[in-house]
């Protein structure tokens, strides 16, 4: 089987770092969740704002979070966030009653990323139903006792043949992400510190500047 091509997304809801992030070209999309919006000093009203402003920015899909105390809630606010536009993708988290709001919404055609999933059970269910993505938390698994290295490429394999892929989250270094692709995870999210990580040496930024050095002397 074919490899698919890896992506990464930014994981905030810091406008402008986010917006540094799409204008660059660097990052697919934008993940959020309500935890986020709050740490970015965002509230629920502002999130076709959000979207408006990360769509005219570059982000090809942009993730929020619907919620509830039942399936009938997830449904109902997933609607208000499938209204925003044809880039938005619904999060739902892996509860009894979330995936069945999941089904529901993958049957309708959304776009569905299925989080919080920390068993390969729970990615294989993710599979059965359709769901286009699957997020685990590496770091919170880490934290937890769990392996989530060997869990996460677990969820992965057994998504062989389906159209659900990983999209791996809580990652905490670039080494993290390296890893997780090793093992065959082809999408990431992650904090704007991390993707800038994933985009420094120091060896490459002292590399640069002899070439600029070099081209002065050139007469550039």
């Amino acid at each position: 089987m074919t490899a698919l091509a890896p992506r990464l997304y930014v994981d905030s809801a810091d406008v402008e770092r986010v917006s540094a992030l799409l204008e660059a070209g660097v990052v697919h999309g934008v993940t959020t969740n309500p935890t986020i919006l709050e740490r970015g000093g965002r509230t629920a009203g502002e999130i076709p704002e959000l979207y408006a402003r990360w769509q005219s920015e570059g982000a090809r899909e942009i993730f929020f979070q619907t919620w509830g105390a039942d399936t009938a809630s997830f449904l109902r606010n997933a609607e208000g966030i499938l209204t925003l536009g044809d880039r938005v993708a619904v999060k739902v988290p892996a509860t009894r009653d979330g995936f069945a709001a999941a089904s529901a919404l993958v049957r309708d055609g959304a776009t569905v990323l299925v989080t919080a999933v920390y068993s390969v059970a729970q990615a294989l269910a993710c599979a059965s139903i359709g769901a286009q993505y699957i997020a685990p938390y590496l770091g919170r698994m880490r934290d937890a006792g769990i392996d989530g290295d060997a869990v996460i490429a677990e969820m992965q394999a057994v998504c062989a043949g389906s159209d659900s892929n990983v999209l791996a989250a809580s990652l905490r270094s670039p080494d993290d992400i390296t890893g997780l692709r090793l093992a065959g995870v082809p999408y990431f999210t992650a904090a704007p510190d991390v993707i800038e990580q994933m985009l420094f040496h120091d060896v490459s930024e002292s590399s640069a500047a002899e070439f600029d050095a070099t081209m002065v002397r050139l007469g550039a």
